[in-house]
């Protein structure tokens, strides 16, 4: 049955094959490069960074149209699989990156119950993506395309590879969630030669793409499905081009890793091997190039980096400001990603579209274009856009993302579904609200990029509308769906550590280790009564006779405390002493404030070296103050506190703390 079905398959795919050919003399050749945590403000395509060099992504946009709303899935595994399929990851059960691990699993499945502290329960996700759907490569290859994967896959081990997903090449034939040891070489990849000591596997993989294309059968269209490795974790680059971009740093900018810099180098090199080759080979106008990233950029991870005077530092790995989060999350800066594509007779060159698109788009948009289509009983969640790259700009049906697990990145969110329609975009989270409802939060995408102004609470209608869109998409996709957490316990739940990276920023495994000095004498441990109900993250904690003394060990750590209910106007003073001169900072938000404004109502004060000294800072807040974040020096030396005290100016209220 499963070979008829798949002669049919082919027959019907060869069909409209050749109708395509009668209609356009000869079919385009397809390269889908596809750049793995690759953020939208990471190239120059959108005039969001001064640090990374993306030439050759520009030079390709100089030939194609730009869009400026695309979308991913915020991680990688279920992105690919939306692309192969044109389905969204809701309907397919694919929403973790577990696609590597060795447990098939095809069925997405409701956990029964989750932590304590947690409101509902996460999904389990699949691991596969079903044999029988007809992917991207299945069906241009039975439509007479020479077909050939390079790169990162991430979506399954032996069984479920590209081979078996209509690739005839895959190159180095590896299922990890990025490059197996390091991007220098050596690599360790089975059956793949070993690359000269400190080759590049970007540039590698570029050149085997070069030497299939060179090699194939002139006479037949080809699909390149070139998906880099670039530029996932583990993290390292070229020391030459680290030692470049060393010089480019800028301190105040929050794009400040020039490792991460220098990978983003290499991955536009290879972006300009591929563009370079189909010139030399006198195909480039017969070729669509798509270039797409599998979801935003990583904020979450971090580096020890060394300046241009040799000075070290702690940073994250990339920003993706103005938008808020990145990979992992449901919030913008998570799913947002740069895209372009070259559509020769078809984009105009230098064009620029604000049509929302998503990654499982391409799937009917390329298959359109081409003359191809899927069999009917195939769904499709994804919408054809050919009318954008012809250069009109619509207005798309909602689109919906699922992410449905608790995370651990800045400005993660509990289980939620978003819907994006018009200029709105509402996140449903669920069973997080009152007494086991839903919670939402609703953004005005058009005035408020940064998602900082949460209008659920004044636009019910909106919210209303909105919702039910995400309840019939549910019913349709037959979602797998969280579960309201039989375990939760009130007493154990704080709101205010959603969305705050639980441990500061990732470090690479044994910074920590290499970085440790054993203390003469072990510290005194603390018990939540030491920090006076203040949480701390990212530094290590000790108790002095009259004071805690707090070591960074993460980028940016800092003590918070919420639920204070004072009224602005506000003055805080502490009692503080540093090691060496620097400079610490507090941000505040009140009860009108879903999150803390990006880069505003953030106050500095100067630490003088080896004396206390009380720091006394104003806050010209409206309302009630609810959250403060002190944020201590991110160095090796010991800061230590002796108070905290905050009073309300307006009705001489104050709450403070003696450590």
């Amino acid at each position: 049955m499963k070979q008829l079905r798949q002669l049919l398959l082919s027959v019907a795919a060869i069909l409209f094959f050749t109708a395509a050919l009668s209609a356009n003399d000869k079919p385009k050749n397809i390269v889908l490069i596809l750049a793995d945590d690759l953020g939208w403000a990471d190239t120059t395509l959108y005039g969001k960074t001064s640090l990374y060099e993306t030439p050759n992504i520009q030079r390709l946009a100089s030939q194609g149209v730009t869009f400026s709303n695309a979308y991913a899935s915020p991680i990688c595994s279920p992105t690919r699989a939306s692309i192969l399929t044109g389905q969204n990851p809701a309907r397919l059960g694919l929403t973790t990156p577990s696609a590597h691990l060795k447990e098939e699993r095809l069925e997405a499945v409701s956990s029964p119950r989750a932590l304590p502290h947690q409101k509902s329960t996460n999904v389990q996700s699949t691991t596969r993506i079903d044999l029988s759907l007809p992917t991207l490569g299945l069906l241009l290859k039975q439509a007479g395309y020479s077909t050939a994967h390079f790169g990162k896959w991430h979506l399954g081990r032996e069984g479920h590879t590209p081979l078996e997903r209509g690739f005839d090449v895959d190159l180095p034939h590896w299922y990890g969630p990025g490059p197996k040891t390091s991007y220098l070489a050596p690599w360790g990849y089975a059956n793949f030669k070993e690359g000269e000591p400190g080759e590049h596997i970007e540039d590698r993989m570029a050149m085997e793409a070069v030497k299939w294309l060179k090699k194939r059968d002139p006479s037949k269209p080809f699909f390149m499905n070139y998906w880099q490795f670039s530029v996932h974790a583990p993290f390292g680059a070229k020391p030459e081009l680290i030692t470049r971009y060393q010089n480019k740093i800028n301190p105040d900018s929050a794009q400040r890793s020039p490792t991460y810099a220098a990978m983003v180098h290499s991955l536009d090199d290879a972006v300009g091997t591929l563009l370079d080759t189909l010139e030399d080979e006198g195909i480039a106008d017969d070729t669509i190039v798509i270039f797409y990233s599998d979801n935003g950029g990583n904020v979450h991870s971090g580096l020890e980096e060394t300046d241009s005077k040799g000075n070290k530092y702690i940073t994250a790995i990339t920003s993706n400001q103005p938008l808020k989060g990145g990979k992992g999350g449901i919030h913008e800066g998570g799913i947002r990603v740069p895209a372009v594509v070259v559509w020769p007779g078809i984009t105009a060159p230098g064009s620029r579209n604000k049509t929302r698109i998503q990654s499982l788009d391409l799937y009917p948009t390329i298959l359109k274009m081409l003359g191809i289509v899927p069999p009917e009983e195939h769904i499709m969640d994804g919408l054809d856009f050919t009318k954008a790259l012809r250069g009109i700009e619509y207005e798309r049906d909602p689109m919906f993302t699922y992410v449905p697990s608790h995370g651990n990145t800045p400005h993660w969110l509990p289980p939620s579904m978003s819907v994006h329609y018009k200029q709105w975009k509402l996140i449903r989270t669920f069973h997080y609200g009152e007494n086991g409802d839903h919670q939402y939060r609703l953004y005005d995408l058009q005035k408020d990029i940064g998602e900082n102004n949460n209008l659920a609470s004044s636009h019910h209608n909106v919210v209303q509308e909105l919702d039910s869109l995400i309840d019939q998409y549910i019913q349709d996709a037959k979602v797998i769906l969280p579960l309201a957490n039989p375990n939760f316990d009130a007493s154990k739940f704080d709101a205010s550590l959603i969305g705050v990276q639980a441990g500061g920023l990732k470090m690479p495994s044994g910074f920590k280790r290499a970085n440790e000095v054993t203390p003469s004498t072990p510290p005194t441990k603390l018990s939540p009564k030491g920090l006076l109900g203040w949480i701390l993250r990212g530094a290590d904690v000790e108790m002095n006779a009259e004071s805690i003394k707090l070591t960074a060990n993460a980028r940016q750590p800092f003590m918070t405390t919420a639920n204070l209910q004072l009224t602005g106007p506000i003055e805080v003073r502490i009692r503080i002493r540093s090691t060496r001169d620097n400079v610490g900072k507090l941000q505040w938000r009140t009860h009108a404030q879903e999150f803390f404004p990006e880069a505003k109502q953030l106050e500095s004060f100067e630490l003088t070296a080896g004396k206390w000294q009380e720091v006394k800072l104003h806050l010209a807040t409206e309302g009630k103050l609810k959250h403060i974040r002190l944020f201590i020096p991110a160095s090796k030396n010991a800061t230590e506190i002796d108070w905290i005290e905050i009073t309300s100016k307006s009705n001489s209220q104050k709450k403070r703390w003696d450590f």
